[in-house]
């Protein structure tokens, strides 16, 4: 579903993404896994057009995503709260999105309410605008707004990183049926081993713009990964190198 090739961005000189060549299957849920600095923000702004690489192309269903459309109709992402709109109440954003989608307020309603749980009772009839919600309830919204496109491609960066316990057991669990019973493809940011590894059944390891681990995942992933980032880095080595990636551009 998603193919990169020869892609690299460069900032003032320095090289924040070089990604050779990279598939996403459809229906893969995938998870992105660095320490700050590896990449991975920049990579889903490329990803999503937000930002132009210096060389490479992204591709969605076979089309270059710079420049076109037809990946917009099927693409649903929440990166930050850059990607609401502030002076909204929860309700308004959420009809206005749903509105876009050909979906009626009673659909949206419908929708709001099998999210009940996930919301918690903190984010609809609270007669708040988005920017006084916490960043946890800004990202239900984000993430509320994602599910409403019914996207084919799930994109979500560190959505676990800002709410508590038991709504990340609820995002862990709508996410899982997004991919496992709706066929979504899914690619997950996330510094949290745990739950990135129980969602995901593939790992992507960044370090310093280099994809230097594609992992499938199983039940030594979360070790392999723990020891990598409390082993590994305290060396200021690489215990991993995929194949085909130079090692040197790790450094």
């Amino acid at each position: 579903m998603i193919e990169i090739k020869n892609l690299k961005k460069v900032y003032n000189g320095v090289t924040v993404v070089n990604i050779p060549a990279l598939q996403i299957q459809k229906g893969e849920s995938v998870g992105l896994v660095g320490n700050n600095g590896a990449g991975k923000t920049t990579l889903f702004r490329m990803i999503l057009d937000l930002i132009r690489p210096q060389a490479g192309e992204v591709l969605s269903k076979g089309e270059v995503v710079a420049g076109g459309e037809a990946w917009k109709q099927y693409t649903a992402a929440y990166l930050d709260e850059g990607f609401l709109i502030d002076y909204l109440t929860p309700e308004e954003y959420l009809y206005f999105i749903g509105g876009l989608h050909q979906q009626s307020k009673a659909q949206v309603d419908e929708e709001m309410n099998a999210l009940s749980d996930f919301f918690n009772g903190e984010i609809i009839k609270k007669g708040k605008y988005i920017r006084d919600l916490s960043k946890g309830n800004q990202c239900k919204v984000g993430v509320a707004s994602c599910l409403l496109q019914n996207p084919e491609l799930l994109m979500l960066d560190e959505p676990f990183a800002n709410i508590d316990p038991s709504t990340q057991f609820r995002l862990k669990n709508i996410l899982k049926d997004q991919n496992k019973n709706k066929g979504v493809t899914t690619i997950v940011s996330s510094h949290d081993l745990n739950h990135v590894t129980d969602v995901c059944d593939r790992i992507l390891l960044m370090e310093k713009g280099v994809v230097i681990k594609d992992i499938a995942t199983s039940s030594s992933t979360l070790a392999e990964l723990e020891e990598y980032f409390g082993v590994g880095q305290t060396s200021g080595t690489v215990n991993y190198t995929a194949p085909g990636i130079d090692q040197e551009e790790n450094h």
